[in-house]
């Protein structure tokens, strides 16, 4: 029996996969739990709509990145701190306090998404990179002020 998978099922198929699995299975196992739905001509139809909506999606939001990765590369963002001699941070910052003057400057960024491997502990300008999308990677100035 042709099947749809609506979910992925280990050792079976993936999501939006079309399969060929036994009569049984697909009715007493697959289909009551909602795992899979008839391969017919309407159902594939459908399935093909939904793909095609779905890489348009995406494509828009990998658009929507480089639009905000290359706003971000124009950025330089202040972060004011105590510092002490030689331009050495009381603390450090983190990427919290980057991804909050981020938003007061007016660009919304999860801060999971600031790829910081250490946090600033000097004075002065740093760049920051930060991953907005699987593809899209941006890197931006962040400059360290004494307060």
């Amino acid at each position: 029996m042709k099947v749809i998978f609506l979910k992925d099922v280990k050792g079976q198929g993936k999501k939006g996969e079309v399969k060929e699995v036994s009569e049984g299975y697909a009715q007493n196992f697959l289909m009551p739990r909602g795992l899979v739905r008839p391969a017919t001509d309407g159902n594939v139809k459908t399935l093909e709509h939904q793909t095609a909506a779905e890489v348009k999606r995406k494509e828009k939001e990998k658009e929507e990145a480089q639009a905000l990765g290359k706003k971000l590369e124009e950025m330089t963002v202040t972060v004011k701190a105590k510092a002490g001699e030689g331009g050495r941070l009381f603390g450090a910052i983190t990427s919290k306090q980057v991804a909050e003057a981020l938003e007061k400057a007016g660009v919304k960024i999860d801060k999971r998404k600031i790829e910081m491997q250490d946090p600033i502990r000097t004075l002065g300008v740093t760049q920051v990179p930060v991953k907005l999308h699987p593809e899209v990677k941006a890197t931006f100035k962040v400059q360290v002020t004494e307060e």
